[in-house]
């Protein structure tokens, strides 16, 4: 028993509305936000073996590896994994900076 285009659309909005509190809380919960985190990296050409473990390894990083300063959800010291654009068969993460070095590059400049 197929559904056409129409009546599959009304279903799903019907659907959603019914359980729009459970979306909400999916879409704020800490697992959501790591597969969210995990994709972008893999969409922006971040390799890595392991996303799960690296991901844990960003999150207990404290302090920027270049300058230092304490990371926070803060605009110019949130966390940000610096990555060799230049390799795109391995393991290219170079480093986890604030997004003040990571934007200034300074890894690229000190090689």
């Amino acid at each position: 028993m197929a559904k056409t285009k129409e009546e599959t659309k009304e279903y799903m909005r019907l659907w959603r509305l019914k359980n729009k509190e459970n979306i909400k809380q999916y879409r704020n919960s800490k697992h959501n936000k790591k597969i969210k985190t995990i994709c972008q990296w893999r969409s922006r050409g971040i390799l890595c073996f392991d996303y799960d473990l690296l991901y844990d390894i960003v999150l207990s990083t404290t302090n920027c590896e270049f300058c230092k300063v304490e990371l926070n959800t803060n605009t110019k010291t949130r966390r940000c994994l610096d990555h060799d654009h230049s390799i795109n068969d391995k393991f290219n993460i170079r480093a986890i900076l604030c997004n003040s070095c990571n934007t200034r590059d300074v890894l690229s400049i000190l090689s």
